[in-house]
């Protein structure tokens, strides 16, 4: 099977680096279920063939139902899984000190962050099971490697959590020709990045060998491979994407 035949749902598309994900696999003749919470944000994306768009909190087991119930109307089996959806707090700009964090939005930002891709995989694992291939690509995050340093507590645990969800259902699913990889992208020039001020990002500028920000399609790239057939014999791997503002 051919990536033009191949069906993706991508989370978290609506802008940013998971509206970069999906325009670059239908670039590469992908079906894409493109997600996201905000209808409007998946309003701004351009018309396509290939394009399904829906709107769903990825936290919820009824909106995967939903999701993967009208990715089969409408392109089929599901292939290949891109967990991007996340959230990450700012009061005025800034993170809430861990001390002060509420249990509320701690919970929300689980539920978001980290129990959403989980649901995504129990959503999808029967399709792949049954054509005995599969790719999840999970988004952590450079946050996960080196602490919060802006986001908040709860986002750097749940970037964190990711990575043990990625081996654990490496090591689990190998077998069903699942592979399952995760990307830590470093600081990415995003919507959720503009939230912080300038100085903010200058610091990290600062810190990254390549002398840039990176890009949402620096990332879309790497998830480009690890959906295709080259990407076979890789799982349960994380790829730091960040200039060489973290290297391990």
């Amino acid at each position: 099977m051919t990536e033009q035949q191949r069906t993706a749902i991508v989370t978290g598309a609506g802008r940013g680096i998971g509206e970069s994900i999906a325009l670059r696999l239908l670039a590469c003749g992908y079906r894409v279920t493109a997600v996201d919470r905000d209808e409007a944000a998946l309003g701004t994306l351009a018309p396509h063939d290939h394009l399904l768009t829906v709107a769903a909190d990825v936290s919820t087991e009824s909106d995967w139902s939903q999701i993967v119930k009208q990715t089969h109307q409408t392109h089929g089996p599901v292939d290949v899984l891109v967990n991007n959806a996340a959230i990450s707090p700012k009061h005025d700009g800034a993170r809430r000190p861990s001390h002060q964090m509420p249990v509320a939005e701690w919970e929300d930002v689980l539920r978001v962050n980290l129990t959403g891709p989980l649901l995504g995989f129990q959503a999808v694992y029967d399709d792949m099971r049954a054509q005995q291939w599969g790719r999840v690509i999970n988004m952590s995050s450079g946050a996960a490697r080196m602490g919060a340093r802006v986001a908040g507590v709860h986002y750097g645990s749940t970037k964190a959590g990711l990575l043990g969800l990625t081996r654990t259902l490496a090591w689990e699913y190998g077998g069903d020709g699942i592979t399952v990889n995760a990307i830590a992208p470093g600081r990415i020039e995003t919507p959720m990045a503009a939230v912080v001020s300038a100085d903010v990002n200058a610091t990290f500028l600062a810190q990254i060998p390549v002398g840039r920000l990176g890009q949402p399609g620096d990332i879309a790239a790497m998830v480009a491979f690890l959906a295709s057939d080259d990407a076979e014999f890789i799982t349960g791997a994380t790829f730091d994407v960040n200039g060489g503002g973290y290297i391990g």
